[in-house]
């Protein structure tokens, strides 16, 4: 019997939808009776459901991987994703969603309860469990039985690889880009500053700040130290050396506030930029997410959960990484069934190369997914 799927509501390319996808209890016991996944799709679903790709984004990141007519500012894996690209979307039905506990629609810290008042502290522990199970119910709302591929980096990365062992029967190709099996011990230690200096910003109030001055200056610090962790020293010293910036003399002054380096006045930016979009309780909450990711946790381990996974996989790094060092990633490629090893990409900025060079894997990630 041919199952018949749900015909979605045809929307542009590009345009944020929000669906309810019910109540949850969260694995670690918390529950919501309502939540609520922020999404963006490109191209057209088949009438069988065959074609659709399952894009998830990283730790800050948001649904809009592309641009389009609906919103025409520039996606963050434009390199991969639109017309013409490795996922083309001509071809394929591409779904992005905003991960639960974010701020980019899905339900979060800042989400309204029954009676308008934010949940703030009250917002469960959330794992990256918990998000797939959520991004599944998406999928069956929008009459998805199957992906033929699940892709994403550094967090998506981790969700990708949590898609293909909880629902191996419903991932035909994972795309791991930057991303373990599970979180090191260093990354974990990178995880507890960023948190602590939130948490210790004297305007953090336990996490029920919305009503008065949010920790604005914790956050930016956050985003800080993640921010080096991102780029690499090679980069810092071509790019700022020990340069001023502008007219300002880090030797000038007797007292402080003293003039700046370039390369602290670039931080500085990066956390305003930042600290104007992202809202701390959920940077905190996503930050615990991918501290905490472990595809063999209560599987036997990571060797035995990966091989339970039946998908074609594809594993991706880049070669100056120094948060998720490649060796990770060798490992990974080592664990899951039949994955060809690992695709490298050459960048000297770490990290973020994955987001700035994807274009150089397109061709290997197409052949290997068959996209």
């Amino acid at each position: 019997m041919t199952t018949q799927v749900p015909t979605p509501t045809v929307r542009p390319d590009g345009a944020l939808a929000v669906v309810d996808v019910g109540a949850h209890t969260f694995e670690t016991g918390g529950r919501l009776p309502q939540v609520s996944v922020a999404y963006e799709t490109w191209g057209e679903l088949a009438p069988d459901g065959s074609n659709a790709v399952l894009v998830l984004h990283a730790l800050t990141g948001d649904t809009h991987v592309a641009a389009s007519e609906a919103d025409p500012e520039v996606g963050w894996w434009e390199g991969l994703v639109g017309p013409g690209r490795a996922v083309d979307t001509d071809r394929w039905f591409v779904v992005s969603p905003a991960m639960i506990g974010g701020c980019y629609g899905s339900t979060g810290p800042a989400s309204a309860d029954s009676e308008g008042r934010p949940w703030g502290s009250r917002f469960p522990f959330t794992t990256i469990r918990d998000s797939v199970q959520l991004e599944a119910r998406l999928a069956d709302q929008l009459g998805i039985e199957r992906f033929h591929a699940v892709l994403g980096g550094s967090m998506g990365g981790a969700r990708a690889l949590e898609w293909a062992a909880t629902f191996p029967d419903r991932v035909a190709g994972v795309g791991v880009f930057s991303c373990g099996a599970e979180s090191t011990a260093e990354q974990i230690a990178f995880a507890q500053a960023q948190i602590a200096a939130i948490e210790n910003d004297p305007h953090y109030d336990g996490g029920d700040y919305y009503t008065g001055s949010w920790p604005e200056a914790g956050l930016g610090l956050a985003r800080r130290i993640a921010h080096i962790t991102y780029r690499t020293e090679t980069e810092f010293s071509a790019r700022f050396g020990r340069e001023h910036q502008g007219g300002e003399d880090p030797f000038g002054s007797p007292r402080r506030p003293r003039g700046r380096f370039q390369v602290e006045s670039y931080l500085d930016h990066q956390a305003r930029k930042l600290v104007s979009r992202f809202d701390p309780n959920a940077y905190i909450l996503l930050t615990e997410a991918l501290a905490g990711h472990d595809v063999g946790r209560g599987r036997g381990g990571a060797a035995a959960a990966l091989r339970q996974v039946t998908a074609t996989s594809f594993v991706a790094a880049v070669d100056s990484d120094r948060l998720y060092h490649p060796e990770q990633s060798h490992r990974l490629a080592e664990l899951l069934p039949g994955s060809g090893g690992v695709h490298m990409i050459s960048s000297p900025i770490g990290h973020d190369g994955f987001l700035t060079s994807p274009e150089q894997v397109a061709e290997p990630l197409r052949e290997t997914l068959r996209l």
